[in-house]
């Protein structure tokens, strides 16, 4: 018997099309998991054997300065490599970033008289080993090995000048704890306030070198054919390594020192790494939960006029203006007290009041109208500081503080009112107040200000080699202070741990 078969309908053309569709895209997709899978693995074998190379950097780059402080442009070296592909702009931070690089002295063994270990410090600072894309690569250094040769002061890589000077905190820190356990004569002439140590265990604070201004100031806007800033590019990668780190997780990051000064620098990333102990010049723009005087620290401007000298300070009768203030007046929010004292006071004889920038000698005509003036006028802004303060303050005029939201640089051992003059903005704008306050200050009193001016001006200075008491130690004795009351609060909290895991 032959049985016959039958054959099956064919499905309808419409459903063949969507068949085959389906089929093709299913191809793709496993094509593209094969093609990750590969790359992944590629990219994992070329980190291992890159372990003691810095990661690199890629994205498109020029030389157009950038600087979002609106007076002045500086042009500033190209240092990031550039890659052809626009779709590329990552850094690659494998982890752990962090490396043990052998240092001189460290422990304070034999040959290390009369230089800094961890037994003598007040602070213990361990620092990432991050890129140099987040740090000195930002200046032109070509990051062949782990950290510049800091041994000759006048070799180091040279931060931006004009206005980017500022914020330039973090590079003056992360200068002097490169130093710190630096054999020979500069180490030993160093102050022991910090330290820097390679074994974490021993760390009282985890510093992060992010120069985060200069990464706002040269970064924060597209460049070529990229759809990321390569700012937020890399506070993107800095959250996720910290986050990765034991160091960090072990207390949540609260001992751990980021300095984002410039006021607009790390927006992105503020909110997530704000356990940590942020450096900031004021918190104008950082809401209490983020930035607070209980556990950040606010640090001075870097001057940008020159410093005047004990000897090449002008007296009280050579000193011909009564107040000074030259920048920008039409501000926004608590910076519209500026155009109304312009009002008050731009027809004054015995006071300079004009609009001014850096462009055009700005700097320099600034410095000489500040060393011609009895007092000079730190008003708010569109942020409560500005480095007015301290232009005024290395020139040796009686600083007047016309900012209510103003906090100060290390006021907790500093008392401003004995070189300052405090005005409410509410009292300033009222006619003639100010002047009669400035007009009723005696020779003995300004006198009496001017000379605690000249004992306190080199707590506001920032260089290296760092010395005794100024801006840099005055920083890292901050943070030293803030630690006791940080570990107390930790220590405290870890009490019942034991206890707890095993309920």
């Amino acid at each position: 018997m032959v049985v016959e078969r039958k054959m099956q309908p064919l499905p309808p053309p419409e459903h063949r099309r969507v068949f085959r569709f389906v089929t093709f895209l299913a191809l793709i997709l496993l094509a593209f998991s094969c093609w990750a899978l590969v790359n992944s693995r590629i990219n994992n074998a070329i980190l291992i054997a890159d372990a003691n190379k810095t990661p690199l950097l890629a994205g498109d780059e020029d030389n157009r300065p950038h600087n979002n402080d609106g007076d002045h442009q500086t042009s500033i070296p190209a240092s990031v490599p550039v890659n052809s592909d626009p779709t590329v702009s990552a850094v690659r931070m494998s982890g752990p970033m962090v490396r043990e690089t052998p240092l001189a002295a460290a422990g304070g063994g034999e040959g290390s008289e009369g230089s800094c270990d961890a037994e003598s410090a007040q602070l213990r600072v361990y620092m990432y080993d991050l890129p140099p894309e987040f740090h000195f690569g930002m200046l032109g250094w070509d990051g062949k090995t782990a950290w510049p040769d800091v041994r000759d002061a006048r070799a180091v890589p040279h931060y931006p000048g004009g206005l980017n000077l500022q914020h330039s905190v973090a590079y003056w820190l992360t200068l002097d704890i490169l130093s710190s356990t630096l054999p020979g004569n500069l180490s030993s002439s160093r102050p022991c306030v910090a330290v820097r140590v390679t074994n974490a265990s021993l760390a009282d604070v985890f510093f992060v070198p992010f120069f985060a201004s200069l990464s706002y100031n040269r970064h924060s806007k597209l460049r070529g054919r990229e759809r990321v800033s390569m700012n937020r590019v890399l506070q993107a990668e800095l959250v996720k390594y910290l986050m990765r780190q034991e160091e960090w997780r072990r207390w949540g990051g609260k001992d751990h020192l980021v300095v984002p000064h410039h006021p607009n620098s790390m927006m992105q990333a503020r909110k997530k790494l704000s356990p940590a102990m942020y450096v900031l010049s004021d918190f104008g723009r950082y809401p209490p939960d983020v930035a607070n005087l209980k556990k950040d620290i606010i640090a001075p401007y870097k001057h940008v006029v020159r410093s005047l000298g004990d000897h090449d300070s002008p007296a009280f009768h050579q000193r011909p203006l009564l107040a000074y203030f030259q920048g920008a007046i039409h501000r926004k929010d608590g910076g519209k007290v500026r155009q109304k004292l312009y009002q008050l006071l731009k027809d004054e004889r015995d006071v300079h009041f004009t609009y001014g920038s850096v462009r055009q000698n700005g700097i320099r005509r600034a410095t000489k109208g500040m060393a011609s003036s009895k007092f000079c006028l730190n008003i708010a802004g569109d942020t409560p500081s500005s480095n007015r303060l301290f232009d005024a303050i290395v020139s040796h005029c009686v600083p007047v503080i016309i900012s209510d939201d103003i906090e100060l640089p290390f006021e907790d051992v500093l008392d401003y009112s004995e070189f300052c003059v405090f005005v409410r903005a509410s009292d300033a704008v009222r006619k003639g107040f100010l002047l009669r306050v400035l007009r009723d200050v005696t020779r003995d009193q300004w006198n009496a200000m001017s000379r605690r001016l000249k004992e306190v001006a080199h707590h506001f200075e920032y260089q290296y080699p760092s010395r005794p008491d100024d801006a840099v130690q005055m920083i890292w004795g901050a943070v030293a202070r803030k630690m006791h009351s940080l570990k107390l609060q930790l220590h405290k909290s870890g009490r019942f741990h034991i206890t707890h895991s095993e309920s």
